[in-house]
């Protein structure tokens, strides 16, 4: 991943130093728990875990030569440990370490990951609350519908993003795996104890049935959740974009001092924030796919899925990570233009009642057909020719016939009050 997105501490879980260092870890439990079942001297696994350490550039060097990473990485260790090397990565193979270490890469990051989402559900909350009675138009096809409030909208945000962390608190479980089997998995030159061992130790989970690598499914799910999470960040940031728009402009992001917009405009507030949300989270879900595909593979194994993953798995983590904590910080710096969101709301002079009067005239004993009827001719009217609904509305002799100006006005001011929203957030946000 490019610096622009990187943070320190997730981009340190994917560096090569803490990839070698899980790899020390467990290969060293691996010694202590063969050395428990006299497999090997328990001598020799107390040297391994005293002297194991490594130098990435003699691995790098090393790599260069054997064209595999693994054997690199054994070879540099061994020359530290000394005479016990030859028990070093004993019985085991390549992906016992590597698939591993990739759950605990994977977890590690995961962990910030859900404290990013837990301080955005949070924020949502907060803001859901403080514009509970905030009234705006709510909008469906991108046209005026009926009231709604900010608060409102903002708290199906707050669900959504719930949603998404419980299937990524499933996606962690699911990826939470160790698989110590040996060649194709049988546990033919391991005993099955070590694996189990060694997941207790590291607080994972024993895997099933490993073959010589985990499953890909367990990755394809927990990429998949990301592509859904990914989705609900553009979802708020196209929403933002739009409600950002110049002619509607009921929201607004930060916009500092010293920040500017355009090059060649000088007045240009950008909803650059957002926009950038919208790109990064086309790239997050752009892995799904590979994801998927890395299902598939040839008998008990191939390689095909690792040169995907080493590229995908950690860049789309950071990007994830960016994304999460830049929607935290637009969410807490977000201006709210409430004078905007009533001036648009009767910009149609009232139209936003429609339903409501068109429910009446059917309660009056009209059919459907016809109350619709009724009502949309004093709606065309309305938006034709300007005018304002309500006295388009006194004006409709088919409608005065059914209801008196106090029936229209009571239908008009109960539409604007929402009356249900506190029923909504006594039983739904609390």
């Amino acid at each position: 991943m490019i610096p622009r997105y990187n943070r320190p501490s997730i981009e340190k879980i994917w560096s090569l130093e803490n990839k070698f260092r899980i790899w020390t870890e467990i290969e060293c439990l691996i010694a202590e728990k063969q050395a428990i079942l006299g497999v090997i001297p328990k001598k020799a696994a107390k040297e391994i875990r005293k002297k194991a350490k490594f130098n990435i550039k003699d691995i790098e060097k090393i790599e260069k030569e054997t064209k595999h990473d693994v054997v690199a990485y054994i070879n540099n260790v061994s020359k530290y440990i000394g005479k016990s090397s030859k028990y070093f990565h004993f019985g085991v193979t390549s992906s016992d370490i590597i698939d591993t270490s990739f759950s605990l890469q994977l977890r590690q990051s995961s962990e910030i990951i859900k404290k990013n989402l837990h301080e955005l559900i949070k924020n949502l909350k907060i803001k859901s609350k403080k514009y509970k009675n905030t009234i705006m138009i709510g909008r469906s096809h991108g046209i005026h519908a009926e009231p709604i409030t900010f608060g409102l909208k903002l708290s199906s945000f707050y669900f959504e993003f719930k949603r998404n962390l419980d299937r990524f608190n499933h996606a962690i479980n699911e990826i939470s795996v160790c698989a110590i089997s040996g060649p194709v998995g049988t546990y033919n030159s391991i005993d099955p104890s070590v694996q189990d061992f060694v997941a207790k130790k590291l607080k994972l989970i024993s895997e099933d049935i490993s073959t010589q690598i985990i499953p890909r499914d367990r990755h394809a799910y927990f990429f998949s959740v990301l592509g859904i999470l990914a989705s609900s960040i553009e979802r708020f940031a196209v929403e933002i974009r739009n409600l950002q728009k110049t002619e509607v402009l009921e929201v607004e992001e930060s916009f500092s001092t010293n920040q500017k917009g355009s090059s060649a405009m000088p007045h240009k507030r950008n909803p650059v924030l957002s926009e950038n949300l919208t790109g990064i989270a086309r790239y997050i879900r752009s892995a799904v796919i590979p994801s998927l595909e890395n299902i598939v593979l040839w008998h008990e194994r191939d390689i095909s899925h690792s040169s995907v993953e080493r590229i995908m798995a950690p860049d789309i983590i950071i990007a994830t990570d960016f994304a999460l904590v830049r929607l935290n910080g637009i969410i807490k710096n977000l201006k709210v233009y409430s004078t905007n969101m009533k001036k648009n709301l009767n910009m149609l002079g009232g139209l936003h009642n429609t339903h409501n009067i068109m429910l009446k005239l059917i309660n009056k004993g009209l059919s459907r057909q016809l109350a619709y009827k009724i009502v949309q001719e004093s709606a065309m009217e309305t938006w034709n020719n300007k005018k304002d609904f309500f006295e388009v509305l006194l004006n409709n002799k088919k409608l005065n016939k059914l209801l008196k100006n106090k029936d229209i006005k009571l239908i008009i001011k109960d539409n604007n009050d929402l009356k249900n929203i506190d029923w909504i957030y006594k039983n739904k946000i609390k």
